[in-house]
């Protein structure tokens, strides 16, 4: 076999592929409707959902859960590549808990003091945690998978940002079951939740992304 004829052979058996930014795309599209399907066919929505949409707690708790999951899907899509500027991204992360900060500041300042631990602790909170758990387990699987694609430098970091992704995906749709709608309560329990999705994250992408 001449030259030519090797460097055809070896072109034919190229496959294409795919964007790094497209797979991310294509698994954060199906770590939601992973979850979505999971949700609705085990928990469903809350019983007076149409009354709980117009209350700003209820709106501002998807609003903080769903800033996390866009901020969390930046980092995790730059954080896979190498040399890329990873801290920039990270900023954004600090947006959400910012926000659930100033309004756990602000319900404090309006219950009396021997209202918050109620407030804090809810009902099922135990439920809560375990739920985001569970609903956050198989996107984060979906989103391990996705890291395997890239070359991150730092797998750790990357799968903790992939666990934050998530759960927040997770939380978003929890949220639109859990009659707790607190800050207090989302502050203690729902950040309880993401960060043990992130430490899983950050240990499994140790063992599984690797080049």
């Amino acid at each position: 076999m001449d030259t030519d004829e090797l460097i055809k052979a070896l072109v034919s058996n190229l496959q294409p592929v795919t964007p790094l930014s497209a797979v991310w795309r294509r698994a954060a599209a199906l770590a939601i409707v992973a979850t979505a399907a999971i949700f609705f066919g085990t928990l469903g929505l809350r019983s007076d959902i149409a009354a709980a949409a117009e209350t700003l707690r209820f709106l501002f708790k998807l609003a903080v859960a769903v800033t996390l999951a866009a901020s969390a899907f930046g980092l995790v899509r730059v954080i896979s590549r190498p040399g890329e500027p990873w801290w920039k991204a990270a900023f954004y992360l600090a947006v959400s808990p910012a926000l659930l900060a100033v309004a756990v500041v602000v319900e404090i300042s309006v219950l009396p003091p021997e209202m918050w631990s109620a407030s804090m602790i809810g009902m099922n909170s135990l439920i809560c945690v375990i739920s985001i758990l569970l609903l956050g387990i198989v996107p984060l699987a979906i989103l391990l998978v996705a890291l395997r694609h890239g070359a991150s430098t730092r797998p750790a970091a990357a799968g903790a940002a992939a666990g934050l992704l998530a759960g927040g995906i997770a939380a978003t749709f929890f949220a639109l079951q859990c009659t707790n709608d607190s800050p207090l309560f989302v502050a203690t329990w729902y950040t309880l939740a993401i960060a043990g999705l992130a430490a899983i994250g950050a240990v499994c992408a140790k063992a599984m992304v690797r080049w």
